[in-house]
């Protein structure tokens, strides 16, 4: 029995057809969460919400797994078929538990804020508390844009993505610790790091991100994945330019 499913629920006065139609599924299968099973990611994030309590408190065997070995250098967390399918809660909590560095690289990153409307003050918390953020987004004027946008024919759109993704990230120019660059490069894999772990986001060719494979990644005590992931961060992120506030373009040096 989930006695901290069955608390909540009572807690907010949700029933269990209310849950059910919250999360689109059959009052059976809410049955079947209170005695004990663990419902999709999505689900755990729709109750969540509705009852509002962390979903790992809910369900604490979600975070349970072991980070499992690849070889001897690297440790795999957890593999997820795309994106969109990675519990929003995790997002949450690698981010707000970030100590010392949070680098995200992407073409666009709409989802990264639209999913979490306050991740530009998430991001100058972890700042403010000593962390190094640094936020490289492709250059909505360059030709690695242009040549994506081809290839998803998004007939043009991709630009207006970054550019519209851009605006949440004002806040965060001039603040201490906290930088945003654009690229022009080919990006093989979005990637979010935080600390030792990271979320490696790799690209198939003609398809959105989100509906491509997600690999959550820790620091293994050998140099391996996790290492030339922040190394290709970092390399991308030395050839890109300040962003100066505008959508238009790169600020020069």
């Amino acid at each position: 029995m989930n006695e901290r499913l069955r608390l909540a629920m009572t807690k907010r006065g949700v029933s269990p057809e209310a849950l059910a139609a919250a999360c689109e599924v059959d009052p059976k299968t809410v049955g079947r969460w209170l005695a004990g099973r663990l419902p999709h990611p999505r689900h755990r994030w729709t109750a969540s919400e509705l009852l509002r309590a962390d979903a790992t408190e809910i369900w604490p065997q979600s975070t349970a797994a072991p980070a499992v070995s690849a070889g001897p250098d690297a440790l795999v967390a957890a593999t997820y078929a795309n994106r969109a399918s990675v519990p929003r809660d995790l997002w949450l909590r690698l981010l707000e538990h970030a100590e010392r560095h949070v680098d995200v690289l992407v073409y666009s990153g709409t989802f990264f804020a639209q999913s979490n409307p306050h991740v530009a003050e998430m991001l100058a918390t972890r700042a403010r508390h000593g962390a190094q953020v640094r936020l490289c987004f492709a250059d909505p004027m360059g030709q690695a844009v242009a040549r994506r946008d081809q290839e998803e024919e998004l007939d043009g759109t991709m630009a207006a993505k970054i550019r519209a993704s851009l605006t949440y990230y004002r806040p965060l120019l001039g603040q201490d610790r906290c930088e945003v660059r654009l690229h022009d490069a080919t990006v093989y894999a979005s990637l979010f790091r935080y600390d030792d772990e990271l979320l490696a986001n790799p690209h198939i060719w003609g398809q959105p991100a989100s509906a491509n494979p997600l690999l959550h990644l820790r620091r293994a005590p050998a140099r391996g994945w996790f290492d030339h992931y922040a190394a290709s961060f970092d390399a991308v992120w030395t050839a890109a330019r300040p962003w100066d506030g505008t959508t238009a373009r790169t600020s020069k040096e």
